[in-house]
């Protein structure tokens, strides 16, 4: 089972809002996940990010592989 954390879009139709999360990469983006970690509010200036960071490194620990998006936002919250 190869495990990503990604985004998946939530909100309305042009007010996107994002929730982080563990899924199996086989899964579609908005469909079943395994775990929340955070959210993504691209809407506001500046972008609200809110993570829980422990639950973060336990999965990349496990072998999770963030998406590139992701990935920049770990980066830029000092996560990675």
């Amino acid at each position: 089972m190869a495990v990503k954390i990604r985004l998946r879009r939530m909100g309305a139709k042009k007010a996107p809002f994002y929730r982080i999360v563990v899924a199996d990469s086989r899964y579609p983006r908005d469909g079943r996940f395994i775990e929340e970690l955070g959210f993504i509010d691209p809407m506001t200036e500046p972008a609200q990010v809110k993570l829980d960071s422990e639950k973060v490194r336990q999965w990349i620990r496990n072998g999770a592989q963030p998406t590139d998006t992701v990935k920049d936002i770990l980066k830029k919250q000092g996560v990675l």
